[in-house]
């Protein structure tokens, strides 16, 4: 038996705070505790505290998985997706994600959702992608709830209900996601709230990804309203 997992919880904390972390996650990741192997494949796929390693990270995610460890099927579905230590394989991705939905992981569901929603590795759905998105959504997960509000706004798998995406958009954003954030903003300046809009927009641009500020740019640039173009790109240069 490992070491580690003789621990009390207190003392469990109080190794993995001090200079043999490293060490004791992998030891109780050979010891068959599934939170340490998504840890570790965490940790290795992202190269902290470790070499990156990304084909050793699939390796531990699977291990986790065949414990019927949600975290880490839903990452052993993120590795098929993007080709992160495995080749890329949309069908497995898909169905790693099903099953994590389906065993009630809301991020199994986003990811589900996500793959009906583009026909990827599974046929194209849309109706079904949004029951997920809705599940998630029901559940504060502010991402799926920005993608309630698309399909709303889109008629993507009904009428359009633009009071009902302005609805989901405004959750989303209180919710932190950064994509919610620009959708709230942007229905706010539709409805000539420019003002309230930019707080919106500041926060997307702080919780925002390089890639996403650099869109976000490129729409401020073409609005006409000139306090929201200046005060916009002034958001964006602080971050």
């Amino acid at each position: 038996m490992s070491a580690f997992l003789a621990l009390s919880p207190d003392e469990a904390r109080a190794a993995l705070a001090g200079p043999a972390r490293v060490a004791l996650i992998r030891e109780a990741a050979e010891a068959g505790l599934a939170d340490a192997q998504a840890l570790l494949g965490q940790m290795l796929l992202d190269g902290i505290e470790v070499e990156r390693d990304p084909r050793a990270g699939f390796g531990w995610f699977m291990r986790g998985a065949a414990q019927d460890h949600l975290v880490s099927l839903n990452m052993v579905g993120r590795c098929y997706e993007l080709g992160w230590g495995v080749a890329p394989d949309p069908t497995r991705a898909t169905e790693c994600y099903r099953v994590a939905a389906e065993r009630g992981m809301t991020e199994g569901m986003y990811n589900y959702a996500t793959q009906l929603a583009l026909g990827a590795g599974v046929p194209e759905d849309k109706a079904a992608a949004l029951g997920w998105f809705r599940r998630a959504a029901a559940r504060g997960y502010a991402k799926a709830e920005n993608f309630v509000g698309s399909f709303h706004e889109d008629g993507w798998a009904g009428a359009r209900d633009l009071l009902a995406a302005a609805q989901c958009y405004k959750r989303a954003a209180e919710g932190g996601d950064f994509r919610g954030c620009f959708n709230h903003a942007r229905m706010l300046v539709g409805k000539g709230r420019v003002r309230e809009a930019l707080r919106w927009i500041g926060q997307a641009a702080t919780l925002g990804n390089p890639r996403f500020r650099e869109q976000l740019r490129g729409w401020i640039e073409e609005q006409r309203d000139a306090e929201l173009r200046v005060r916009g790109l002034a958001a964006l240069d602080r971050c």
